[in-house]
């Protein structure tokens, strides 16, 4: 499987590569044509004080005098090098902007998937051993965390443990437990994808006699699922996770606004307000390449994960829930 695997991994890295590039084109292009021009409503507005020198000059260094195709090749060349350009409102480097408030939000983000992962188990769990009623209600939670949006449940948050009860302040959204309820509020929304995937997957593997024969030496549930129906039942749980991404990032820029956490969302609030274009353009760069990479890995994981998947042709296929086959299935061939 080795040299399957590599090539397999070449092209899906070859792949990343060309999506992170034509993501990025595509925002220049369209960010380019957006009625509206930046010089005029940035630059020329008085209350900067820029004179006519000092806006031809500006104008000269990021090259927005020159044709459209000169500019996206010079900002393609200078984004693959890393530099994102200046901020047109504080004319700072792009770059310096988001490296102050990127580990804000990925702090977010990360513990609002620890949380969502948490609660995902714990319901799948309770789905599968918890008797009578208790276990059938808590198969309607999934459901319920998908209709409620999570500024909702982070108003709820702020107003219960915030207001009411103190457990932390709202003027330091950047505490511990400001961060933690935060991290709630974006996780339960994002816990019901991976519960309902992970519930599906426990009840067919729970079905099987590998599980039968289990129960039949007298394993208590808790080892029944975490030695025999957890691990098989958490391969799809890698393709959710790395689906949700896009929607872990956008939850992140709402729970900050709500929340009043300084990161990559109030950022852009303030650079769409002021039309600051390069900076709009490198979150969205940046979005989307986190976004890639971790599908990315996601692929290049599960191939490891499950040893039913052997890898045939240019590329492999990441299999969801509807490819899932019982454990006494053959070996599969997955192709691109």
């Amino acid at each position: 499987m080795r040299h399957p695997y590599l090539v397999y991994a070449g092209r899906r890295l070859a792949q990343a590569v060309v999506v992170i590039l034509l993501t990025y084109v595509f925002t220049f292009v369209v960010v380019s044509i957006l009625p509206g021009d930046p010089v005029t409503n940035v630059l020329r507005d008085p209350q900067n004080g820029f004179s006519e020198e000092q806006i031809q000059a500006i104008v000269a260094a990021q090259g927005l005098d020159q044709p459209l195709l000169v500019q996206l090749w010079t900002a393609l060349t200078h984004f693959l090098s890393g530099d994102f350009g200046l901020s047109m409102r504080s004319s700072r480097p792009v770059a310096t902007l988001i490296a102050e408030v990127l580990p804000s939000t990925l702090a977010l983000a990360s513990a609002g998937l620890a949380v969502a992962l948490g609660l995902a188990f714990a319901i799948a769990y309770g789905t599968q051993f918890l008797p009578g009623r208790l276990g059938s209600g808590l198969r309607a939670l999934p459901s319920l965390f998908l209709s409620v949006p999570n500024f909702v449940i982070g108003l709820v948050l702020i107003h219960a443990f915030g207001f009411q009860l103190g457990l932390f302040r709202v003027i330091e959204p950047e505490s511990a437990w400001a961060t933690a309820f935060a991290a709630i509020a974006l996780g339960i929304p994002i816990s019901a994808q991976i519960a309902e995937v992970l519930i599906a997957n426990l009840d067919h593997e729970a079905r099987q006699d590998y599980a039968a024969v289990a129960r039949s030496r007298g394993l208590s549930p808790a080892r029944l699922f975490a030695r025999h129906l957890l691990k098989p039942s958490s391969l799809p749980v890698v393709t959710v996770i790395a689906l949700t991404v896009g929607e872990l990032l956008g939850g992140s820029l709402v729970t900050e606004a709500v929340f009043g956490r300084n990161g990559v969302g109030s950022l852009v609030q303030r650079s769409a307000a002021a039309q600051d274009l390069p900076v709009l353009q490198a979150v969205v760069a940046l979005a989307a390449l986190i976004f890639v990479l971790v599908n990315l890995a996601a692929d290049l994981v599960y191939p490891l994960l499950d040893p039913r998947i052997t890898l045939a042709g240019p590329a492999a296929r990441r299999p969801g829930k509807a490819d899932e086959a019982p454990h006494d299935a053959p070996l599969r061939t997955v192709t691109g």
